[in-house]
């Protein structure tokens, strides 16, 4: 698994910084916002609530997809397009979030990931 795909760039955000609730912006405008957040090192994760813009659905984004975060605005940016996100992996809550879960996950994000 690329563990640069699910790692935050380290200058993105310090240590107490949560993000749970921010709007989400890919490259081309909002998506959503962020419904959950995991920092584990080499397996970090947003959750993003699409809202009605996919239907209510949620899908998880790896940390390597996220840009910039504007803690004063409370926006996060990503390198993926809206289209990109619609046609990610929908989250599916009855999986867990372990290693298995993010490599299947990886699968679409890594044929479409740019390199930092």
């Amino acid at each position: 698994m690329d563990t640069e795909l699910w790692t935050y760039r380290t200058d993105m955000l310090g240590q107490s910084d949560n993000i749970s609730g921010f709007s989400v912006e890919a490259a081309d405008g909002g998506i959503g916002q962020i419904d959950e957040t995991s920092r584990e090192v080499g397996a970090g994760y947003i959750v993003v609530d699409t809202g009605p813009w996919i239907f209510g659905k949620k899908v998880m984004i790896p940390a390597g997809a996220i840009t910039d975060v504007d803690l004063d605005d409370q926006r996060v940016y990503l390198n993926l397009t809206k289209e990109q996100v619609k046609n990610s992996p929908l989250l599916d809550p009855d999986m867990p979030m372990d290693e298995d879960y993010r490599r299947q996950l990886g699968t679409y994000y890594e044929s479409i990931y740019p390199p930092r």
